[in-house]
């Protein structure tokens, strides 16, 4: 009997105590409460968002295992080695810029590889036929309307804030006259062409006179660019960087059909919101 007894507690805490972690079921599948918290921090959505985001993703993975599309371990290696080829970085490189410009470490890298590997599997299951390559009028278009893409300086002239925590840099960034301690900084001038891709992106984005975002720097502290200036601007020809919009135009088209498919299943799928962070 006490056997019994035991076995009933176990078996109840097995099963009740994961429920009262449950968010969402979406086909009887959960998302958490502390997986919505977690893609709250990390996006900056506000719950409604984030359980959105991680309701189309475990519509995703379901599809996929319905589908039996897998994505193996070779294949998020290869590219991994393929980006970091493409940026002209060994793999050690490549993994210590991706931590030190978008604070994205190798365990969460692998997991968006993975993401993207298995979408581009679910397209290619999904897809009722082969999208047309953009016309020659399309990729000027594109190109006229994301000039900014495609510029750059010839160098950067900006102030590297560096302090032990986010919160104390975070505190300067929002009242820059004002005296924090803790902070060091320095004034230099980058070059465009001694920086890898991932920090040029960053920098592009950062408004004169404007602070950038806060990132880890890969010595348990953060850092945040001020910019000063930016000298020399130069704009790629379009046939230069050609490959590269068609690329780009491949990839918005291939991510409306998903979009697509994937409103159409959710209207459809059995998803039950039980509560919100």
């Amino acid at each position: 009997m006490r056997s019994l007894i035991l076995s009933s507690l176990l078996l109840t805490f097995a099963f009740g105590a994961p429920v009262g972690g449950v968010a969402v079921l979406v086909k009887n599948t959960p998302i958490t409460l502390y997986e919505i918290t977690q893609e709250m921090k990390q996006s900056g959505t506000d719950a409604t968002k984030s359980a959105d985001t991680l309701i189309r993703k475990k519509l995703e993975q379901l599809e996929a295992q319905e589908k039996k599309i897998s994505v193996s371990a070779s294949e998020i290696k290869e590219e991994m080695e393929r980006m970091g080829k493409q940026n002209n970085l060994t793999m050690e490189q490549f993994l210590d810029a991706m931590k030190t410009a978008r604070g994205i470490d190798e365990s969460d890298l692998k997991a968006k590889v993975e993401e993207s590997i298995r979408g581009q599997k679910l397209y290619s299951s999904i897809a009722m036929s082969k999208m047309a390559q953009p016309t020659p009028t399309e990729e000027a278009e594109y190109y006229q309307l994301h000039l900014d893409e495609f510029s750059h300086p010839d160098s950067y002239e900006v102030t590297i804030y560096v302090a032990n925590s986010a919160q104390t840099l975070q505190a300067k960034i929002e009242d820059p006259m004002r005296d924090v301690p803790n902070i060091s900084t320095k004034d230099e001038k980058i070059p465009a062409k001694n920086i890898n891709p991932q920090l040029s992106q960053i920098l592009n984005k950062i408004e004169v006179g404007k602070f950038g975002p806060i990132l880890p720097n890969g010595k348990e502290s953060f850092m945040s660019f001020y910019m000063k200036d930016k000298q020399n601007l130069i704009t790629e020809n379009l046939d230069t960087v050609r490959p590269q919009i068609t690329n780009m135009i491949m990839g918005e088209k291939r991510n409306q059909v998903l979009n697509d498919y994937f409103t159409r299943l959710r209207l459809s799928a059995d998803i039950k919101v039980l509560r919100l962070p």
